[in-house]
C-alpha cells in the first residue's frame, strides 16, 4: 500500500495491523467458525503398465467443514486394479497408517469407469480441497443440497446458488402443484445419482416462465424432463424472478462383478450349512446403499467348542475391501450352537444384493445375504 503525497512522490506505509478479537469469556462458547465446501478432489491415475485416463473418475459427496485440523488436510492414496471392462476393483486405502477419509471415497471410485483393459497394480490419490461457500462453485453447492451429510447449506451457499431475483423475498411463493418428472422413462447412472437445477421466473398467475436446465451431472433426458415439468408446475406469490429447483434421480443399480464358485478347498471340519445360536445380523453397508452398489465377500473363521467364531479372515472381497469388512463385522457379533470339537477353516460367501427400486414395499429391506 502506498500514500501519495505530491504528483510523482510516494513513500511506503504499513498496511494496518489486523483487527484483534475480543477475549472470549470464561464460560462462554468460543464462536464457530465460517463453514466452508469440502471437495475431494482426484489426481492422476497410474498402473504398473503406465498412466490411465477415466472416462469419468466420480467423487466422494461433498461436506460442509468447520475450521482446520491435520485430520482433514492430508491426501488419500487407493490401490485398485482396472478389470477387462473397464471397471476398478479389488479398491482398498493404500497401506502405511490411518489418514481420514470420507466414507463415500471407495464407493466414489468404485463407481468409476476407464478404459476397457485389464491393469494391475494401479494407485490414485484424492486430495481435500476446501473453498469458502460464497466462492465455491455453483454446481458443487447444489450438488451438496441433494445429500446434506453435513447438515443444511447455511445461507452464504444459498445466496451463491440463487440467481439475482426477489423469488426468496418474504412470503415466500409456494407449490399450487409440483410437477414431477416421469424418472421410470429416464435412463439412470449406476452408482451416481443424476440431478438437474432448473431456474425460472413466475408470470402474475404464478405460472412459471423462462424455464431453463442451468447446473447438472450431464444427464440430458433428466434435464429435459425437469424443465417439462417445471413448466407444468404452478405457484402462488405471483411475478417472481431469480427461482431454482433441483430435480434428481435415484442411482441405478450397480451389480458386483462375478464371484468365484470356489477360493478354498472346503474343511472336512466344518461341514456345509450353519446351526446358529445367534445369526449374523444382515445389514448393507450405508455408502454403497447410497450409492446402489453391490458387492460380495468370501471369509474363513473357525468357532470355538462354545460356539464362538474367531480367526476371521477375508479371503476376497469385491469390488472394495469395505465389503469384506462388513461382512467380517457381522460374522463377529454371530455365534453358533456348542459343539464337541468346534470347527476350523469355516468359509462363507456374503452377497450384498439391493432390493429392486421398483420393488413392492412389502418386499425385505436391503441386506446381505449369505450363501
Amino acid at each position: 500500500m502506498t500514500a501519495t503525497l505530491a504528483v510523482g512522490q510516494a513513500v511506503p506505509v504499513a498496511p494496518p495491523a489486523p483487527p484483534v478479537p475480543p477475549p472470549i469469556q470464561d464460560g462462554a462458547t468460543p464462536p464457530r467458525p465460517d463453514p466452508e465446501l469440502l471437495r475431494w478432489v482426484p489426481g492422476p491415475v497410474r498402473c504398473a503398465d503406465g498412466p490411465v485416463e477415466a472416462a469419468p473418475i466420480r467423487r466422494p459427496g461433498n461436506t460442509l467443514r468447520y475450521g482446520s485440523g491435520p485430520a482433514t488436510q492430508a491426501p488419500v492414496e487407493l490401490r485398485f486394479a482396472i478389470a477387462a471392462d473397464g471397471r476398478p476393483v479389488s479398491i482398498d486405502r493404500a497401506p502405511g497408517g490411518y489418514r481420514y477419509h470420507p466414507d463415500d471415497l471407495l464407493p466414489a471410485l468404485a463407481a468409476s469407469r476407464f478404459p476397457a483393459a485389464a491393469r494391475r497394480d494401479c494407485s490414485i490419490t484424492y486430495s481435500p480441497v476446501s473453498t469458502p461457500l460464497g466462492e465455491a462453485p455453483v454446481a458443487e453447492l447444489v450438488s451438496y443440497t441433494i445429500n446434506p451429510r453435513s447438515g443444511r447449506l447455511p445461507r452464504e451457499g444459498w445466496d451463491r446458488i440463487r440467481p439475482a431475483g426477489n423469488c426468496a423475498d418474504r412470503p415466500r411463493p409456494g407449490a399450487l402443484m409440483r410437477a414431477m418428472p416421469d424418472f421410470r422413462n429416464i435412463a439412470g447412472t449406476p452408482g451416481v445419482q443424476d440431478w438437474s437445477l432448473v431456474a425460472y421466473d413466475t408470470d402474475a398467475a404464478g405460472k412459471p416462465t423462462g424455464v431453463r436446465a442451468v447446473e447438472g451431472t450431464g444427464n440430458r433426458a433428466l434435464d429435459a424432463a425437469s424443465v417439462k415439468a417445471m413448466r407444468a408446475s404452478r405457484f402462488s406469490g405471483g411475478a417472481r424472478t431469480g427461482c431454482v429447483y433441483p430435480y434428481w434421480r435415484t442411482a441405478d443399480t450397480l451389480p458386483a462383478p462375478p464371484m468365484p464358485d470356489a477360493v478354498a478347498a472346503p474343511s472336512p471340519t466344518c461341514p456345509d450349512g450353519r446351526d446358529w445360536a445367534k445369526a449374523p445380523t444382515l445389514t448393507f453397508p450405508e455408502p454403497y446403499r447410497r450409492r446402489r452398489i453391490e458387492g460380495w465377500a468370501i471369509v474363513r473363521y473357525d468357532v470355538a467348542p462354545w460356539g464362538e467364531i474367531g480367526n476371521l479372515t477375508v479371503v476376497a472381497a469385491e469390488p472394495t475391501a469395505d465389503f469384506g469388512r462388513q461382512a467380517t463385522q457381522m460374522l463377529r457379533m454371530a455365534r453358533l450352537k456348542p459343539s464337541a470339537q468346534g470347527r476350523s477353516g469355516c468359509i462363507d460367501r456374503v452377497k450384498f444384493v439391493m432390493t429392486p427400486a421398483d420393488a413392492p414395499p412389502a418386499d425385505p429391506d436391503d441386506a446381505a445375504r449369505f450363501y
